[in-house]
């Protein structure tokens, strides 16, 4: 990775030409418009849905109506089929807001007609050009796939084609919100919006803000286009203990996946003035020992002029087994996190 220059011409790019959100269907718009509440500075916010009434009421920048003419605004009742056809008449108007930036976050449950239907779908056409779109999936509860076979149908179309896409992919499970199951339901959610904003704000700052050793875009399309899939993971810790980063990162998760016997990984570490040799080969160590050993470790180092009591860890780890994602839907029961595993 290229270390700054530290020179005074260097200029951040224009953010708001950088990251899009875009919330598709009900479940990722809601999600978007909590984002928006808590606050995405220099990320612009779009809602796609094809219920009228429900995407006047999400708080974006942008709205886009998708399908009027073969849905009527009322929205897709699980028709999958239905929303492709849509997005196929509609896809020169949202490749048009879209396709200028250069990371797109698409949020998306799954399970339902447009969710499902529109997440792999933009993935793919924003590929086609020069915008890395990063797929947040929101997995439904097992009791859903297990009573509603259309909801399986969809949720299981819609991975595989997002798998077999590659990429970077989050996908979280909402089973694993049932850590939290005293609280109430709208809370639960809050949080699970809440962990999806440190995820997109955490790669937002990785590319945009320079460091000691950079990780800029182009350094992670580098790593994405020899990782295969790969998901995100983010976590901060006491200085202290550096080494506990990664495992807790992996704790706090809600995202489903295994690794293969070949992963890699890109951490990019943000510290203070007391960040030093020693903690970073702590936090390497404990990389190496938790991720399986991964064949490619790369780094990116920021350190801050004042001493930081916490050190703040990105990390985009590569090389996810295949139809991981898609087996944990057949689990029925909240895993510890699917990281520590490594498929043999």
């Amino acid at each position: 990775m290229a270390t700054t220059s530290g020179g005074e011409d260097w200029a951040p790019p224009n953010p708001s030409e950088t990251f899009a959100v875009v919330g598709l269907g009900g479940a990722g718009s809601e999600a978007v418009h909590d984002l928006v509440r808590l606050g995405i500075p220099g990320v612009r916010a779009f809602a796609v849905n094809t219920d009228e009434k429900h995407l006047a009421k999400i708080e974006v920048d942008q709205r886009i109506l998708l399908g009027k003419r073969q849905l009527a605004g009322r929205g897709s009742a699980g028709d999958r089929p239905a929303v492709l056809s849509a997005a196929e008449d509609g896809k020169e108007e949202m490749l048009r807001r879209l396709s200028k930036f250069e990371i797109v976050f698409l949020l998306a449950g799954l399970g339902g007609g447009t969710g499902s239907a529109l997440l792999p779908f933009l993935a793919r056409e924003l590929r086609r050009g020069d915008a890395l779109p990063v797929p947040v999936a929101f997995l439904p509860f097992q009791v859903e796939l297990d009573t509603n076979s259309q909801r399986r149908e969809n949720t299981t179309e819609a991975i595989d084609e997002l798998e077999a896409m590659g990429g970077l992919i989050l996908a979280l499970a909402n089973e694993k919100l049932r850590r939290f199951e005293s609280l109430p339901m709208h809370h639960v959610f809050q949080l699970r919006n809440t962990y999806v904003h440190n995820l997109v704000t955490s790669l937002v700052d990785m590319v945009e803000t320079p460091s000691l050793l950079n990780v800029d875009l182009a350094s992670l399309k580098a790593h994405l286009d020899d990782a295969g899939v790969s998901t995100l993971l983010h976590a901060e810790y006491h200085i202290s203990e550096p080494e506990r980063l990664v495992p807790q990162a992996l704790v706090e998760s809600l995202l489903d996946f295994q690794l293969t016997e070949a992963p890699s990984a890109l951490l990019h570490l943000d510290g203070g003035s007391n960040f030093t040799l020693r903690t970073h080969d702590r936090i390497v160590r404990s990389a190496r020992h938790h991720f399986g050993e991964p064949r490619r470790l790369l780094l990116g180092i920021r350190m801050h002029p004042a001493p930081r009591e916490v050190v703040r860890m990105t990390a985009v780890v590569g090389g996810l087994r295949s139809r991981a994602i898609r087996d944990a839907l057949g689990s029925g029961q909240p895993e510890r996190p699917a990281a520590l595993r490594l498929s043999r």
